[in-house]
């Protein structure tokens, strides 16, 4: 029996989506729920699995090929190769084992490097394979041909006028999610009003709760006890004070949001994705480390859904994890206001007449001046330091 391969309902607000890889070829038997396709949409990479056991017999788009919701993909005999799967039953094994244990992101990765899965020891959950594990493998192959090119005698030299004085370039096409966070960002530039305010923060209060139950907080919850877990609690309660802050701009309309789901900037191999951590004032600390570390995860294996990555009312990034001292981030549409967390440095600072050392960081509001005026950008601002250099206050929200 023949089964039509369709590209699937694809997710609100994405009209089309681009062919990643293909995992099988025609011809090859496929096992039911093996996956056989990615598409690459603006935000996410969709697995298309197989319906039934058999063997593919048409492939109708290449890939880098763009196609739209019920395009036809390709076509399944199935149950076709069933005899030959029983002559030879260790092949297909070792063949549908490599597909269900790698997300997309490892899989393109292993494609591309030619590293055999089989070979690598995974280190995630389960023994799951994670894109770093392939990183090693592929480090390990290189310094051993390294080490065996450097054994072995030196073949006859490219003549220098061949490779002398070449200045190589490489073009290599944008990402669905890259050209998608291009658009974004002009679109940012280009409809709302952004200015940044600053200020800064004296951390040593937040340090020294962290030190004070660090061991205990990881031992009672699984995860660790960071900084952004206190930035999203600050947030939030600034948030509430200037409900401003968390409203959009619809047309002539303010748009005021009863809720707080907050974006997490987050870096993944396929560029930057902003997860959404939803109704964040319902969360404990440890909800809010436990969120961010899945985000973490998902990005890093590409597994972020696109219900992960829909929504947000408010937006938090830290460049402070690449060393960034300060920057000006830009707004997430049709968010109003994304803060910006950077480096903690240990500087001089005066408490009580004398001059101390402090960890301190610099914080950057951008606002869409539209709708929020610089008083309450700053105020806001001025909250979030406020309850950051007493943290008790955020137990007692004042």
């Amino acid at each position: 029996m023949s089964i039509e391969l369709r590209v699937p309902q694809l997710p609100e607000s994405v009209s089309d989506a681009t062919i990643l890889s293909w995992h099988k070829q025609p011809g090859e038997h496929v096992n039911q729920d093996e996956t056989l396709v990615d598409l690459e949409t603006d935000k996410v990479v969709l697995e298309v699995p197989a319906p039934e056991s058999g063997t593919l017999t048409v492939i109708h788009f290449k890939e880098g090929d763009t196609v739209q919701a019920e395009d036809l993909l390709g076509v399944l005999e199935a149950g076709a190769g069933s005899a030959g799967t029983e002559e030879q039953p260790q092949a297909p094994a070792a063949a549908e084992s490599e597909p269900a244990a790698l997300s997309p992101a490892v899989r393109r990765l292993v494609k591309e490097s030619g590293i055999d899965p089989q070979t690598i020891k995974g280190s995630g959950k389960h023994g799951r394979i994670v894109k770093s594990d392939v990183e090693a493998a592929i480090a390990a192959r290189d310094a051993q041909s390294t080490s065996e090119k450097r054994a072995k005698p030196a073949p006859p030299s490219t003549p220098a006028s061949a490779v002398a004085g070449g200045r190589v370039e490489e073009r290599v096409p944008m990402t669905r999610l890259r050209k998608r966070v291009a658009e974004r960002l002009v679109e940012a530039q280009q409809t709302a009003a952004m200015l940044t305010t600053f200020n800064e923060v004296n951390l040593q209060a937040v340090s020294e709760l962290r030190v004070r139950y660090r061991d205990e907080f990881e031992k009672r919850h699984n995860v660790r006890l960071g900084f952004m877990s206190f930035f999203v609690k600050a947030s939030v309660e600034a948030l509430k004070q200037y409900p401003i802050i968390n409203a959009t701009v619809d047309g002539d309309d303010i748009l005021y949001h009863g809720y707080f789901d907050i974006g997490i900037a987050v870096s993944s191999p396929r560029g930057l994705v902003v997860p959404i951590m939803r109704d964040a004032d319902q969360l404990s600390f440890a909800a809010i480390e436990q969120r961010i570390k899945d985000f973490g995860i998902k990005a890093k294996d590409g597994s972020l859904s696109y219900d992960d990555l829909t929504g947000g009312t408010f937006s938090i990034t830290n460049g402070g994890v690449f060393g960034s001292m300060l920057s000006t981030p830009i707004l997430n549409p049709p968010q109003s206001a994304i803060l910006g967390m950077h480096s903690i440095q240990q500087r001089p600072v005066a408490e009580k007449g004398e001059i101390v050392i402090r960890p301190v960081m610099y914080l950057a509001l951008t606002y869409d001046h539209r709708i929020i005026d610089g008083r309450d950008a700053v105020q806001f601002l001025v909250t979030i330091k406020q309850l950051l250099e007493d943290p008790s206050r955020l137990l007692l929200e004042i």
